[in-house]
């Protein structure tokens, strides 16, 4: 006991910010966990996977391109639904888990590579950055993709300067997990072939180790594809040609993809000159570390840039997870940064006035803290509920309008309740349909959605309303 309290008073700030960010991380979240159709859909495979109906070999479709990602996700997360009893804020509680232990593995990763200063403040950074703390709050696979990334590029620079074939393996290892977690971590594959060029014949045989490792773990990946004619590589490819930023101004692209960094990392909008001169002032870092032979800073600079410049390769909207794989990197340039201006008294108190600053920024987005809660859980929980007790015939569906796919929030509960519908798009036919709208929607008789219209109703047997929640039961 007597060694933890020494460790602990050695580290206070450190111990003291991970706690932050825990509160941060876990407060109120099952009032404020996300559970919609994404939500849903994987709960329901993960489901069916724990009790040894599926085991998929392939994850969930981009939202953008119907490009199919890899299953680790579903695999890696399973565990938390099985312990929490198949409720599915068991999922959420992993992911906010494993978010939080993101704050220590990045103190200890850039503790390692740089020294404790710089490591503090990514700390400080990450703990009360809004956006990772949003994606720390509800289940999704890019949501992990941060501390990934980061796990990627460590094991990637200790292949480099050893030749432990062990970390070859986890580098390889740890790039299949990112590239299955969301199809943007090909942002680092351009930083690694450059960083890597230089040692790529001495080291060969090692990097072979890192080849066999991403292949065998993205294994059921590769054989859909040579099942289905590349169906993946088609979609990716022609979803990264039709959104190319090559067609339009690709250094304007940059500059408002590294302005909407920016603006979810510091939650406010900085003018274009501020963002030019931020970017200038990397680059002219990149080169002045260079000429220092400063390795590991000179690394993250080129590996943030050379992202940056990946990803604004897609010119479509960029939302907060799209730029997920840049996070760790821009938060550890930033700490290097400002950790050169901690030698005088008033350089030290500017640092600090800029970590405040950063935490009132993000603060205003800590919605948790002072509104009520979503309750998406809960609302999902008594739709099912409602639906349950009104079922009559064995045979029977559920759809949802506007968006059809997100009835699958009710179909988890049914499933695990042991009253399963009839699988979604299924051409069986039903006896009742029950049609959830969500939003105003239209008459629900004559609806040319296809459920309904396949359905074909002629009759509202029964309506009921759940919070903002009006459910339909349909027969012919």
């Amino acid at each position: 006991m007597r060694r933890i309290l020494n460790i602990v008073a050695k580290n206070w700030l450190l111990v003291l910010m991970f706690f932050c960010g825990i509160f941060l991380r876990f407060y109120r979240f099952s009032d404020f966990a996300t559970f919609l159709g994404d939500q849903g859909r994987d709960a329901i495979v993960i489901k069916r996977m724990l009790t040894f109906e599926h085991l998929p070999a392939i994850g969930a479709p981009t939202s953008v391109g119907q490009v199919y990602l890899g299953p680790f996700y579903y695999y890696f997360i399973a565990p938390w639904l099985l312990l929490f009893k198949f409720n599915p804020l068991g999922l959420t509680f992993g992911v906010a888990l494993f978010s939080s232990l993101f704050i220590l593995i990045n103190y200890f990763i850039v503790k390692e590579l740089f020294d404790k200063k710089v490591a503090l403040i990514a700390a400080f950074l990450t703990s009360f950055s809004y956006v990772l703390i949003d994606l720390s709050r509800f289940s999704w696979n890019p949501n992990l993709l941060p501390l990934f990334s980061l796990l990627t590029i460590y094991f990637f620079i200790k292949a480099l300067k050893t030749k432990k074939k062990l970390f070859y393996l986890l580098f390889g290892a740890f790039l299949s997990f990112s590239f299955q977690l969301h199809y943007l971590a090909l942002a680092l594959f351009l930083p690694i072939i450059i960083l890597a060029l230089p040692k790529l014949i001495s080291k060969f045989p090692y990097f072979l180790i890192s080849l066999f490792s991403f292949i065998f773990f993205s294994f059921p990946l590769i054989i859909f594809d040579l099942r289905h004619q590349f169906l993946n590589s088609k979609n990716l490819i022609s979803l990264f040609k039709t959104s190319s930023s090559i067609k339009t101004n690709l250094l304007k692209n940059i500059l408002d993809t590294f302005s909407t960094l920016n603006r979810y990392l510091f939650n406010t909008n900085f003018s274009n000159l501020i963002n030019i001169i931020l970017l200038i002032a990397i680059i002219i870092f990149l080169f002045t570390y260079l000429k220092r032979k400063k390795d590991q800073i000179f690394n993250f600079q080129l590996i943030f840039l050379l992202s940056l410049f990946v990803l604004s390769l897609y010119s479509g909207e960029k939302h907060p997870h799209y730029l997920a794989v840049l996070y760790p990197f821009y938060i550890i340039v930033i700490s290097v940064f400002l950790s050169t201006l901690l030698n005088s008294f008033w350089e030290k108190i500017l640092v600090i006035i800029f970590l405040i600053t950063f935490v009132i920024l993000n603060f205003q987005k800590y919605n948790f803290l002072f509104y009520q809660g979503s309750n998406q859980l809960k609302t999902a929980q008594e739709v099912a509920r409602t639906i349950f007790d009104n079922v009559k015939k064995k045979g029977f569906t559920v759809t949802a309008l506007p968006e059809k796919y997100s009835d699958s929030t009710y179909r988890y509960f049914l499933e695990i309740w042991k009253k399963r519908p009839i699988e979604k798009d299924s051409l069986e036919k039903a006896e009742e349909l029950f049609v959830v709208c969500e939003k105003n929607c239209q008459p629900v008789i004559g609806n040319p959605q296809w459920d309904i219209a396949y359905f074909a109703p002629t009759k509202i047997e029964g309506e009921w309303n759940i919070n903002s929640i009006r459910i339909y039961k349909l027969t012919k």
